[in-house]
């Protein structure tokens, strides 16, 4: 009995010690995105180019995590649109994400293929990320957190989950995945 005692001790000092090591993991990704804006990002293209978020200084920019096999798929076609209609003043960045429900599974090529075939998308699409979790990308590290962002904390409950920025590189605001990117709740903000 005092064996198995022992040894459950153990386990759970390991377990606390694994926990630290995330929690440090965590503090240290956060210290490393302090004092940045989102102009400070740089992300792959589903091309393998580069997506330079210093190059949309001066424009909206509407960034959306997406997947390809989920309920709200259609909202690509209303990304597109609100993309071309305000083309002048925003960019749209796709970002497929497999984070829920496992609604994205191809790689990258399959998503481009599937986006231009289905939907027609010109806007530029990030390479597939995690939007959640330990592995979760910077840039949404930055985008969910009030203490990095400077604005608000959010959540990421499901795809489609949209983040508005300004002109000057601040988040005006997110919307959750039922907000059509053809809403007047975000397209207010681009009149």
């Amino acid at each position: 009995m005092k064996k198995i005692f022992l040894l459950l001790l153990s386990f759970m000092a390991f377990l606390q010690s694994c926990t630290n090591q995330k929690s440090e993991i965590s503090k240290a990704k956060t210290k490393e995105l302090m004092g940045k804006t989102i102009y400070d990002f740089k992300v792959e293209s589903l091309d393998g180019k580069e997506i330079n978020f210093a190059d949309f200084k001066g424009k909206k920019i509407l960034i959306v995590n997406t997947a390809s096999e989920c309920g709200f798929t259609p909202q690509y076609a209303d990304l597109e649109k609100v993309y071309e209609q305000y083309k002048d003043k925003l960019v749209v960045v796709g970002f497929p994400a497999n984070n829920f429900g496992g609604q994205e599974p191809g790689t990258n090529t399959e998503i481009g293929a599937f986006c231009q075939k289905n939907y027609g998308v010109t806007f530029p699409m990030a390479a597939k990320v995690s939007v959640k979790g330990d592995d979760m990308a910077p840039i949404f590290k930055y985008l969910t957190e009030q203490e990095l962002n400077g604005v608000k904390n959010t959540t990421i409950l499901w795809n489609f989950t949209k983040f508005l920025i300004d002109e000057n590189g601040k988040l005006i605001d997110t919307y959750v995945s039922t907000t059509k990117p053809t809403s007047e709740a975000i397209t207010k903000h681009l009149k």
